[in-house]
């Protein structure tokens, strides 16, 4: 195939733009910051929203929605909200040709709206939980702006939820991060994340915990794809969330919030991409088969019309392509760089021959296949390729993560990739020196591997990484 994007290995961030303007993913917006989503892209997320959507709800969390604009004394209640977001806000102080009597702030997050009317809504411990999830988009200034990875508004999933005990607020929390967030990500887009516990210097403004789900990219950086926070009580006291408890007493409830975003579909490109473009797992491709007419003629029309019927009769989300006055060449080049996981190519010279040929996008291998085995291959290819993207992905991540035992170690193993190290040995000092040589604390993991419920419980091991 002709060279189309710039090698991964010679300039990944040139790769990486090169690929979302020739698969026609996304286009800068005229505001410096924002993006457009263009129809091939967007098709991707609303795939991770419908899946994303469907384990929301699973967990028993409802839709609701909550305005665009938030009154700019609702975010000063929580101080380390308000100090946390600052840098990061636009501010409305006009509308109808008048200066507004109080700044409204344009929603960079929804902890604070939401707050106000969790107070409104809930009176007893019979109203708890309040599970609530919002699909919306959100505005944080950004200086340095990066497609799909760090944009001044991008769209989002916010879950906000009230409890009556701690206990079964962390639970919440837990089960959004692995039952909603890791599922997702490892089992539908196909990435093995690590998920672990935030620091203190990284967790979320007015968070008591951050629980996140780390994904390594392609050039060994590391991507916080989704995070899920324990508020403890401090935005249920900075708004009167509160409750009757069965005892008659008065309690303050005890919330959580917890967030995806536009940001997946910057993972997913840096994390399965390759030279010839995307590569989308096929659990989540909007287009799973592509089935392509070489040449017309000869019943070629005819034939790739009942290949594609039979597939979507089989359950496979299928395109046909029949631009003929377009050259095969150009249209193959096409498919590559959006990634369909297989094509299905008709010509007449194969067809004379009974077959069709099944391209898989994850090896690019070629199959001459009997027309009546096409839709057999094209299921087994899909089951295959999913795990073989989600295998090919953790082996990279497994040869690009080190232990070592020092902070210097650590440092120097992120110029390539992970470092795992005691956290005992990077402490609170040690990762302030970190940062200031671009290098994060992504996570802290107990020996195990799960997830710790604090930075201060002892053998916790910390993973250091640049990051996006």
């Amino acid at each position: 195939m002709a060279r189309v994007l710039t090698p991964r290995a010679e300039d990944f961030p040139r790769w990486y733009q090169d690929l979302i303007a020739k698969a026609k993913l996304a286009d800068n917006g005229p505001v410096r910051g924002t993006m457009v989503i263009r129809p091939a892209g967007y098709a991707i997320w609303e795939r991770m929203q419908a899946e994303m959507d469907a384990r929301i709800k699973a967990a028993g969390a409802e839709n609701a929605y909550f305005p665009l604009f938030i009154p700019e004394s609702y975010l000063k209640r929580e101080a380390e909200h308000v100090e946390g977001f600052s840098p990061e806000l636009a501010v409305v102080t006009h509308g109808g040709g008048k200066q507004l009597a109080e700044p409204v702030v344009v929603r960079p997050t929804s902890e604070t709206v939401i707050g106000e009317f969790m107070a409104k809504w809930i009176d007893s411990y019979r109203d708890l939980p309040l599970l609530l999830n919002q699909w919306a988009n959100v505005v944080r200034w950004e200086l340095r702006p990066r497609i799909f990875l760090r944009t001044s508004e991008f769209l989002w999933q916010e879950g906000h939820t009230a409890h009556a005990t701690r206990d079964d607020a962390r639970a919440y929390a837990r089960k959004i991060l692995h039952e909603a967030y890791e599922d997702l990500m490892v089992n539908v887009m196909g990435i093995p994340v690590v998920v672990g516990l935030k620091t203190t210097r990284e967790r979320f403004a007015g968070a008591t915990a951050t629980y996140t789900c780390e994904g390594m990219m392609g050039d060994g950086k590391a991507l916080q794809l989704g995070t899920s926070h324990e508020l403890g009580q401090n935005f249920a006291k900075a708004f009167d969330i509160s409750y009757s408890s069965a005892e008659g007493g008065r309690e303050h409830a005890w919330t959580t919030s917890w967030g995806t975003s536009t940001r997946m579909l910057g993972g997913l490109i840096m994390a399965h991409g390759d030279d010839n473009g995307l590569r989308v797992p096929p659990r989540l491709a909007p287009i799973q088969a592509y089935v392509m007419i070489v040449k017309a003629g000869d019943g070629v029309g005819e034939a790739a019309a009942k290949l594609r019927d039979a597939l979507r009769d089989a359950g496979v989300r299928v395109a046909l392509d029949d631009r003929t006055d377009t050259a095969f060449g150009r249209r193959a080049v096409d498919a590559e760089l959006r990634g369909y996981p297989v094509r299905v190519e008709v010509g007449p010279r194969d067809l004379a021959a009974g077959n069709a040929v099944v391209v898989r996008r994850t090896d690019g291998s070629k199959a001459p296949t009997p027309v009546a085995d096409v839709v057999g291959a094209v299921l087994a290819a899909l089951e295959a390729d999913q795990q073989a993207l989600h295998d090919e992905a953790l082996a990279h991540r497994r040869s690009r993560t080190v232990t070592v035992s020092t902070l210097a170690e650590a440092i120097e193993a992120a110029a390539t990739g992970w470092a795992m190290v005691p956290w005992s040995a990077v402490g609170v000092p040690g990762e302030a020196e970190a940062n200031g040589q671009g290098v994060t604390v992504r996570c802290l993991l107990r020996a195990d591997g799960s997830v710790p419920d604090s930075e201060d419980e002892p053998d916790l091991t910390a993973i250091l990484a640049r990051a996006y």
